[in-house]
């Protein structure tokens, strides 16, 4: 019988040590894709805006929207 839970024992260990390294691995890949994103982030930033281009940029959604239009106010 002891033989049984030096076994289970080992298993143990092995699995916790398994465990350690998946998590080690997974959190490596996680880091990795994190800065993926970070970079492709930075990329759409300086794209279209890098190199003093946002002097000359005009949204798609600019002036479509105003704060105020003077038809919503008017009276009568």
């Amino acid at each position: 019988m002891t033989s049984f839970w030096l076994f289970l024992s080992k298993v143990f260990k092995w699995s916790f040590g398994f465990y350690e390294v998946f998590g080690n691995v997974l959190n490596w890949i996680l880091f990795l894709v994190a800065c993926a994103y970070f970079v492709y982030w930075c990329w759409i930033l300086v794209g279209p805006l890098g190199n003093n281009k946002d002097k000359h940029y005009h949204s798609d959604t600019e002036d479509n929207n105003p704060y105020y239009r003077e038809d919503l106010y008017k009276q009568g």
